[in-house]
């Protein structure tokens, strides 16, 4: 397990951050064809692809963000639509992929690093596109891009020999993968005051002494909170900007576990 002083975490955790910004460009000017993001929930990963593609397809004409379950017909449909040079999808928390082969393996078809990336469905029922009700063709080929974000730590699976394990190594052999190494509770601190100090409780209307009070609170109940995410700072800061003089016992109650 990575430790070290929080100057030296830090700089490791914003390293590799701007490595993700790094790749997310580089699948964006197609450079990259896949790329898993790993890293635990709340701190900041989604918001950095999110960010890059809103500045690259604003009206969201050659991307698309697709969050939660993911049928193999909607997979099938979804990958056509944005089949072409240019197109990205970005498949956010979206692990349920890895328990399903069919989903699986479409997948690993278009992520493949194989200079053509085809990709069939052979059902015997028709599928058609849901814009156009014009019928989909039974295979195709994929010029596109993955993004992948998850919470998975695919390295972690994979020693342990857990059941997506044989899955999990094969995203990783076809995609980039880039950990983003926050495991402890200090690594989760750490990346709270960096996003805090690059403006995270701007829009909440809290001078300088709040923003301080709300992070030397999260650091004192770090061991109580039931997570230690972003989430968490910006519902203490709703709560501080309330001006409830007794803030602190309405954050433990709402924030903490039972004690």
């Amino acid at each position: 397990m990575t430790t070290g002083t929080d100057d030296e975490v830090s700089a490791r955790i914003s390293e590799r951050f701007d490595i993700v910004d790094y790749m997310i460009d580089e699948c964006i000017s197609r450079e990259c064809r896949a790329l898993v993001i790993s890293g635990p929930a709340g701190l900041g990963k989604s918001f950095a692809v999110e960010s890059a593609i809103e500045e690259f397809d604003p009206n969201s004409h050659r991307s698309t963000i697709v969050k939660g379950y993911v049928k193999p017909t909607g997979l099938f449909k979804l990958l056509f639509s944005h089949r072409h040079p240019g197109n990205v999808v970005v498949f956010d928390d979206a692990d349920s992929i890895f328990a399903d082969d069919t989903a699986l393996n479409m997948i690993k078809a278009v992520t493949d690093t194989t200079e053509r990336r085809r990709v069939s469905y052979m059902s015997e029922a028709m599928l058609f596109d849901d814009d156009t009700n014009e019928k989909l063709p039974k295979t195709f080929e994929f010029e596109g891009t993955i993004i992948f974000i998850t919470n998975l730590d695919f390295d972690r699976l994979i020693d342990k020999g857990h059941k997506y394990a044989p899955h999990l190594s094969a995203m990783v052999s076809r995609a980039h993968y880039v950990d983003l190494t926050m495991k402890t509770k200090q690594d989760y601190l750490v990346r709270i005051g960096q996003v805090i100090d690059q403006g995270l409780l701007d829009s909440k209307g809290l001078n300088d002494i709040q923003k301080i009070e709300v992070w030397n609170w999260i650091v004192d109940h770090a061991d109580t909170l039931r997570e230690l995410s972003l989430r968490v700072a910006l519902k203490l800061a709703d709560i501080v900007r309330g001006g409830k003089p007794n803030w602190s016992k309405v954050a433990e109650t709402t924030l903490c576990r039972n004690r």
